[in-house]
């Protein structure tokens, strides 16, 4: 647990109390490469965040292609924001693309915890910021942006992650072809 560990003192100014209470509500969880901890149509009731290993967010399309919003690799934090705070039906799969040690966070806890301490609620606060500017970001480059940029912007989002998983899941990211994917790495390494 010593990211999450870390990733707490960083991001929430818990008091010593506080940082008790937060333990003693999680739990370390570990699934297999290819296991399911989120499908559609099931309530989601957690966040997860990455200790070690990767996790993906995606839908499937009627035509049974993946599309794949988001990676969470080692210090992320993977969910379905809108089953969680609506408590709606999660429409993503979230699956383990590595063997992953993962906390899950119980939204539940979580907002009481939000209610009874300031530091807690800008905690989760300043997460769902995060998690609204990198949605934003993304919409944005992938209605507006060529496939090289989108693609640059991806190496600089998941340095960690482009030797991780395959070429096609990085196309299904960036809404591109994995032929389109090869086109533009060989433009670049051209270009250098």
């Amino acid at each position: 647990m010593d990211n999450f560990k870390k990733y707490i003192q960083r991001n929430a100014h818990l008091s010593e109390e506080e940082f008790r209470l937060l333990m003693e509500n999680i739990g370390i969880n570990k699934v297999l490469k290819g296991s399911y901890i989120q499908r559609p149509g099931e309530f989601c009731r957690h966040s997860f965040f990455v200790e070690r290993g990767l996790l993906r967010s995606y839908t499937i399309d009627k035509m049974g292609k993946e599309h794949i919003i988001q990676f969470g690799s080692e210090n992320w934090i993977v969910t379905d924001r809108s089953s969680v705070l609506f408590n709606e039906p999660s429409e993503l799969y979230i699956d383990a693309i590595e063997d992953t040690s993962y906390i899950a966070l119980d939204s539940s806890f979580m907002k009481k915890a939000g209610q009874m301490s300031a530091a807690f609620q800008t905690f989760t606060e300043r997460a769902l910021h995060n998690h609204i500017r990198h949605q934003q970001k993304r919409i944005n480059l992938l209605l507006s942006a060529p496939a090289e940029e989108r693609y640059l912007n991806f190496i600089q989002l998941y340095p960690d992650v482009t030797q991780r998983v395959p070429q096609w899941m990085i196309a299904s990211y960036l809404g591109i072809t994995p032929e389109s994917l090869s086109r533009v790495r060989k433009e670049l390494v051209q270009k250098d």
